[in-house]
């Protein structure tokens, strides 16, 4: 996978990245000026606490159950399901079961 040259090749997002016990793991996709895709694998029982973002963010759960939680309202995604969450707006995530997700921030110029 290319960082910055946009080189195209097929993946398979489920065997890109594997679960480590106890950790949360990421892959940048891609990085660029105007924003990222990144792909995360969490532990069951793993997450990231209550935080803002300068930039809106999609999030696409592919594998797994994941709770989330934005603007104090939770909501439990599973693989096929998606959120996004505004820029500035307080979000958290936490393993329902162990889940993979794609990030992707869209930066503001």
């Amino acid at each position: 996978m290319s960082e910055t040259t946009g080189n195209t090749e097929k993946i398979n997002l489920n065997k890109l990245l594997e679960y480590q016990q106890g950790a949360v793991v990421s892959r940048v996709l891609l990085k660029k000026k105007t924003g990222n895709i990144t792909l995360f694998a969490f532990d069951k029982g793993e997450g990231l606490s209550e935080h803002t973002a300068p930039f809106d963010a999609f999030v696409q759960i592919i594998d797994g159950e994941s709770e989330v939680t934005v603007s104090g309202k939770q909501y439990l995604l599973n693989g096929g399901d998606s959120i996004i969450m505004p820029a500035g707006v307080t979000h958290s995530l936490k393993a329902v079961t162990a889940f993979k997700m794609i990030l992707v921030m869209i930066k503001s110029e």
